[in-house]
């Protein structure tokens, strides 16, 4: 990966709807270049996917959580990442090292909500003990990874 290509993700990642036209005037590069480049970075796996970000808070999403789940041994690790994924309001999975096993952050409605999911989270086998903390706000949310 050179530095076009970097330049032309850096600018994906603000706009995925950026025309070829655009990224094209943007970087001083061909639209045929630059369109093979696109293609090149979606057939190696660098570009997973296209997609949208939204404002939760539109979508009556108004409070944010991260929490800490540890079990008593790593045999509940499938069921537990079974449930995860049928959980919506579980954004984010993490299996991470530390005093906890897991890491989630967790995107609902308002607090009683958030008990609900906490309680069902809690009741999941093997569960030893967790930790929530709530987000007051999102002082950074850039979640490039592309090097300067």
């Amino acid at each position: 990966m050179d530095d076009i290509d970097k330049k032309i993700l850096k600018n994906l990642q603000k706009n995925a709807r950026m025309t070829i036209s655009d990224l094209s005037s943007e970087i001083s590069l061909s639209m045929p270049a630059i369109s093979e480049r696109l293609k090149k970075l979606e057939a190696s796996g660098v570009i997973k996917q296209y997609t949208v970000i939204l404002d939760p808070t539109m979508l009556n999403k108004h409070l944010m959580a991260l929490m800490f789940v540890r079990f008593e041994n790593p045999s509940h690790s499938d069921s537990f990442a079974h449930f995860v994924k049928s959980e919506n309001e579980i954004k984010e999975c993490f299996y991470i090292t530390g005093d906890f096993d897991y890491s989630l952050k967790i995107v609902t409605e308002n607090t009683h909500t958030l008990e609900l999911l906490l309680t069902r989270i809690k009741n999941q086998p093997g569960i030893v003990k967790t930790q929530t903390i709530v987000i007051l706000s999102a002082i950074t949310d850039n979640p490039s990874v592309i090097p300067d």
